[in-house]
């Protein structure tokens, strides 16, 4: 008994002590003029928020770099809390704040929050405040600024269930999935873009047609307008940011151009159906920066011109049965931000019915021509290794042809499947504008860099000749080292 009331004593005396200290800080603040805060910047900038959604929360720190404690008198937003920002001062919520104490040579953070208000413009709207600080009289601030999107919500799981248009006039923010029914056809107009949040998909039962333009593509990409490395990796260059684009097995005639889809986790999924049924038209599009596959197929139809299909977790691009045409199309991967775990082009003669476990054998029939397939895996020691993976249980039932090529594999001398290819060796390199890294803020362009480029002037010209311009329009048939294997035209800087 004698040792519990000792210890219960000393527990008494401990905090008798702490509130004596915290008393005579309070008595000992400095009242100094001359004493100032500094702080950790000048202006907490935000990235684009949408409105009504608020934005992802941002700090700044204050510091007391004098020798004696300091009473802020007050902490407030200058705007009363009309300009839709929000404090968080040492653990409380408000838009005012008086008597925080912060000791000598101490720092205290403050968290910044804002909602904007909704307008009518598809234009960006700065909105402005200030955190204000009075010290012993003297004032000190911070600036705050965020621009506004405005935009059309789309919540609560979709269901478009009749032929419906959207177009550029706001962007269209997809909280949560979408799905187009059987029967019914989304279109896309030129210049509409489509905010995914975390883990929304676009599923599609029916039909989807995306037609954008050069100047103006349609944009599927992710929500997150901030950075996850401030002024280096914005969270539209990271993988994973939402779901994925599904085809279902009903969905036929579906066509995308001028469209680019990045940033997702499954990319652009074809589930199985009807290989003899055009499911997918794909042109001058670009698809990239997946976490999984970029573009998986199984046991479907579609055909690919002219567009970019890159950098994947997974594989760039996964075809298991049906029928595929590539033509003029660049399969790259140099991912940097998350390991890989496949070669850039997979191909197989069997896939996986929904709700069945058991693989089923079908045949596979696909054609590219004037394609660059290419990675940071490199060509490899054996053949079919590097950027080429191939798993054929009858390859009688295969039915498959590289024309015109540029690809990091091995191959034999003799090998039918490949007619006047490239292939990638030490001698004969890939040159890119651009293969991500932080020196490069982690963009990827894909376009060739250099005349000696592995693909430049190398395409078959009766196949260029169907398709006259690139991607980007840069006309094939007229440049003087054309024309080139893959999406894009070598051009002379």
């Amino acid at each position: 008994m004698k040792q519990t009331a000792l210890f219960i004593l000393s527990i008494i005396a401990t905090f008798s002590l702490l509130f004596t200290a915290c008393g005579d800080l309070d008595e000992h603040y400095s009242t100094n003029p001359n004493y100032r805060l500094s702080f950790s910047v000048d202006t907490l900038s935000f990235d684009t928020v949408f409105t009504t959604i608020g934005s992802a929360t941002k700090q700044f720190m204050i510091y007391n770099q004098n020798s004696e404690a300091l009473n802020i008198e007050s902490i407030m937003l200058a705007s009363g809390g009309e300009s839709g920002f929000r404090l968080n001062v040492d653990g409380r919520k408000g838009d005012y704040f008086d008597n925080v104490g912060i000791l000598a040579e101490d720092s205290m953070f403050v968290f910044v929050e804002v909602n904007v208000d909704p307008n009518d413009s598809n234009q960006p709207l700065l909105v402005e405040d200030s955190v204000v600080f009075i010290t012993n009289g003297i004032s000190q601030s911070v600036r705050l600024e965020a621009y506004g999107q405005n935009m059309r919500l789309h919540k609560g799981g979709l269901h478009i269930t009749r032929d419906t248009t959207w177009t550029a006039d706001l962007p269209h923010l997809v909280y949560d999935s979408i799905t187009v029914d059987a029967g019914a056809t989304l279109y896309l107009s030129e210049g509409t873009t489509l905010y995914m949040h975390d883990k929304a998909n676009l599923i599609v039962d029916g039909r989807l047609i995306s037609e954008g333009t050069l100047e103006h593509p349609v944009t599927i990409r992710g929500d997150r307008l901030d950075f996850v490395l401030d002024n280096i990796l914005p969270y539209d260059r990271t993988p994973g940011q939402w779901g994925g684009i599904y085809f279902t097995e009903q969905s036929f005639g579906n066509r995308m151009s001028y469209t680019i889809v990045r940033n997702g986790t499954t990319g652009i999924t074809l589930e199985p159906s009807d290989p003899a049924q055009q499911k997918l038209d794909v042109s001058n599009c670009q698809f990239t920066n997946m976490q999984g596959n970029v573009f998986t197929a199984s046991n479907s139809h579609a055909t690919l011109v002219n567009t970019e299909i890159s950098n994947a977790g997974g594989a760039v691009v996964a075809l298991a049965c049906g029928n595929y045409q590539f033509t003029h199309c660049s399969l790259v991967n140099y991912m940097r931000l998350i390991q890989r775990n496949s070669s850039c082009l997979a191909l197989a003669d069997t896939y996986y019915p929904e709700g069945n476990p058991e693989a089923q054998a079908a045949g596979l029939d696909v054609r590219f021509d004037n394609c660059l397939i290419d990675g940071n895996y490199g060509s490899g020691d054996e053949n079919y290794g590097g950027e080429i993976a191939v798993s054929f249980s009858d390859p009688e039932a295969v039915n498959y042809l590289f024309n015109h090529c540029a690809i990091a594999t091995v191959i034999e001398e003799n090998d039918t499947h490949f007619n006047q290819v490239e292939l990638r060796t030490d001698e004969n390199l890939p040159y890119y504008k651009m293969t991500g890294g932080e020196e490069n803020k982690y963009q990827f362009d894909f376009r060739p860099d250099s005349v000696i480029s592995l693909g430049v002037g190398k395409a078959d010209p009766a196949i260029s000749a169907q398709y006259p311009t690139d991607r980007l329009g840069i006309n094939r048939l007229t440049n003087e080292t054309g024309p080139t294997i893959g999406a894009y035209e070598y051009v002379q800087e």
